[in-house]
């Protein structure tokens, strides 16, 4: 795990707490010498604070999107619901807000680690779904179009998993803010629209979609076939 925050009292007694649950922990106080720190040795954790010297969180998470492929929660003394947006939008996964309790903290890193490496407790032979043209590894974390592999954010791959492992369903998002962000949909945030957008994009599904297909006042639903448009 790596903790970025300028706050060295706060630094220093998340690392003390961290290291008595077994996580090895590295600190840095900047945000230059964090994000170097972080696309250099690819930690599974990163712990951000928001307002930063030099660089702050909002930079540091754009610089990290798609050349990290760890968990990202962010520390934050705002209540700005656009801020959250925004840095989920860049890959974010969750926030804390301060004045933080290291235990919540823990709790949602357990809970990041068991949806990303949930496949793994049921078997190694269970880690790949075939939807489609779609192939995902969850070991790997990675997902192949017709064998062409795709580059997607870690926020981007759960939520697109998720849709495929309930093939031909529709999924509300009320049922993808709660599974994937824990939280209830409020009926205004507008990530997930987001979010689906940009996979749309990078699978090439444009009007009439094809795969990845909105039911209007209902959700979405992702489709079983090669062929299969809808108008």
């Amino acid at each position: 795990m790596t903790i970025i925050e300028d706050n060295l009292e706060l630094a220093a007694l998340l690392k003390s707490f961290f290291e008595k649950h077994g996580f090895l922990v590295n600190t840095l106080y900047s945000g230059s010498s964090g994000l170097e720190y972080v696309l250099l040795h690819q930690p599974d954790f990163v712990l951000l604070d928001l307002m930063l010297p030099e660089v702050d969180g909002f930079e540091v998470c754009r610089a990290l999107q798609n050349k990290y492929f760890g968990k990202v929660i962010i520390l934050t003394a705002s209540n700005d619901d656009i801020d959250e947006i925004t840095l989920l939008e860049m890959g974010a996964d969750d926030f804390i807000q301060k004045p933080v309790n290291p235990r919540i903290i823990l709790a949602r890193f357990r809970k990041l680690l068991r949806l990303a490496q949930g496949v793994e407790s049921k078997s190694k032979l269970d880690h790949i779904l075939n939807v489609g043209p779609f192939k995902f590894n969850l070991l790997a974390r990675v997902v192949s179009q017709s064998d062409i592999k795709l580059e997607m954010s870690d926020s981007e791959f759960d939520l697109f998993y998720f849709l495929a492992s309930h093939v031909d369903s529709i999924i509300s998002r009320d049922d993808i803010s709660r599974q994937l962000y824990g939280r209830e949909f409020d009926g205004l945030d507008r990530t997930i629209d987001n979010k689906i957008m940009k996979i749309r994009k990078v699978i090439g599904d444009n009007i009439p979609y094809r795969h990845l297909i909105t039911v209007r006042g209902k959700g979405y639903i992702i489709v079983n076939s090669k062929e299969t448009e809808c108008c």
